[in-house]
């Protein structure tokens, strides 16, 4: 496979938008046929979609299999979900159900789903007569700015809260807490409720408050999220999974609130900013973190995991410890993605250093002009590039903005011009399209708290 703008560092990268433009054609020109995917999620919304394999001869089997296993563990890990629903190949059905059974290689995926979802993991085989078919509701959330809102941020390191009147910020507050350490969820409890009055004592009333958190939300309720790590699991389904939801009736009874994933919430103060919409934003920091709002301005409660998405079909490229897979956005949008570069960039790295430390000394090295350092940022750029244009096969975007610790200083602009490169050489139509953006750092804060506020809708 040859690229038109090569990752320095990484000479076997393939990248998912490649390998996907030519499985779809060498399918279409075998006279291959449809495999429609559906993924199910809460209150029966089904997101379906539609690709083509190679005729299912005993030779075309592995190929089918390969290529099918990582577009549906993408539409998994974008759309979220308790069920996949496969239309149009009785093997790859049948390998998907071995993948995501326990003990499967799939086994992660399968069992975070169910936790989210509250359901037991299921992989059905249809026939293309019964295939799925898209049912989604996407409601407006977001944009109010009527009235004296709350808008409050759950950081891993510091919390933000601020009050909001009529869209502007009359008041806002940073506290430094710890609750990735602490096991009693009644801390945690303590410091949202403290924010929460602290904004409140700054408004004549509270008409709404809206919520922007790392972890995953359904219904408004907390079904996985970091700042709850050490939280056993029987604390966290007793007294975190409503957590917000309680706050809420101590600043006030019948208060609306909502409880959105931070990503999304980024999507939405890049789209209140921009005046437009259909906003991929996608943070580059501990991990890799996404979020989207839609066409109409909507979120969608998708769960734009993307750091579990593949963007690489290299089955020898690095494996993520957590997930146990290879080749996912995790190890190429994230500081680890730095740190893997640094070592094919012959950078010597201290290994007592925690990895926010490695990163600090890359970027120091970019700053000062260090060839090596700049080849690093340059490739993570290329990675983007590419894993944008496959991004674009799930989601309608105009505007990807591009954030996080790994794109600070230098490094930032290094991605983006390379990622804007990548779409020129490799993808004009998409280059025409859709715009790349570096948000001000100091902006995008006082832009997160009033895009948390103006979540919910006064009724």
């Amino acid at each position: 496979m040859k690229l038109k703008v090569e990752p320095i560092f990484d000479k076997n990268f393939l990248p998912m938008a490649k390998v996907a433009e030519e499985f779809v054609n060498g399918a279409k020109a075998c006279g291959g046929g449809k495999l429609i995917i559906g993924i199910e999620r809460n209150n029966g919304f089904v997101s379906s979609y539609e690709t083509v394999i190679y005729p299912e001869t005993s030779e075309n089997e592995e190929k089918n299999i390969k290529f099918a296993e990582r577009i549906i563990k993408s539409l998994l890990w974008i759309k979220g979900g308790y069920k996949i629903i496969i239309a149009g190949s009785e093997s790859i059905g049948k390998y998907i159900k071995s993948a995501y059974k326990k003990g499967g290689l799939r086994e992660f995926d399968a069992e975070f789903m169910s936790r989210v979802y509250e359901r037991p993991f299921e992989v059905a085989i249809v026939s293309l007569e019964a295939a799925p078919v898209t049912k989604e509701q996407t409601n407006p959330v977001g944009r109010h700015l009527d009235g004296c809102r709350i808008g409050f941020d759950a950081g891993g390191s510091d919390r933000k809260v601020s009050a909001v009147i009529d869209g502007e910020a009359v008041y806002s507050e940073e506290v430094v807490w710890f609750p990735k350490t602490n096991s009693d969820p009644q801390y945690h409890y303590d410091g949202i409720l403290s924010a929460m009055k602290s904004a409140a004592s700054h408004m004549p009333r509270v008409d709404a408050i809206g919520v922007s958190s790392a972890g995953v939300y359904v219904n408004n309720r907390i079904m996985v999220a970091s700042l709850f790590l050490k939280v056993s699991d029987e604390d966290f389904d007793k007294k975190v999974k409503n957590m917000y939801i309680d706050v809420a009736k101590e600043i006030g009874e019948n208060i609306p609130v909502e409880v959105a994933n931070d990503g999304d919430v980024t999507a939405l103060a890049g789209a209140m900013d921009l005046g437009d919409n259909s906003v991929l934003g996608v943070a580059m920091g501990t991990s890799e973190a996404g979020g989207y709002v839609d066409s109409l301005g909507n979120i969608t409660g998708w769960l734009n995991e993307l750091a579990f998405v593949p963007c690489d079909f290299n089955m020898d490229a690095m494996v993520d410890e957590w997930s146990g897979d290879y080749g996912c956005g995790v190890k190429y949008f994230s500081q680890d993605g730095v740190i893997k570069l640094a070592k094919e960039a012959e950078i010597p790295l201290d290994e007592n250093l925690s990895p926010a430390e490695k990163l600090k000394v890359v970027q120091k090295l970019n700053e000062e002009g260090d060839s090596r350092a700049e080849g690093i940022f340059e490739t993570i750029g290329v990675y983007f590039g590419y894993t944008i244009a496959y991004y674009a096969m799930f989601y309608d975007i105009k505007h990807v903005l591009i954030l996080g610790r790994v794109t600070s200083g230098k490094g930032g602009n290094l991605i983006l011009t390379k990622a804007e490169e990548v779409l020129k050489k490799e993808y004009p139509i998409l280059s025409k399209k859709m715009k790349l953006h570096l948000p001000d750092e100091s902006n995008r804060r006082v832009g997160q708290s009033i895009a948390a506020a103006s979540l919910p809708e006064i009724k």
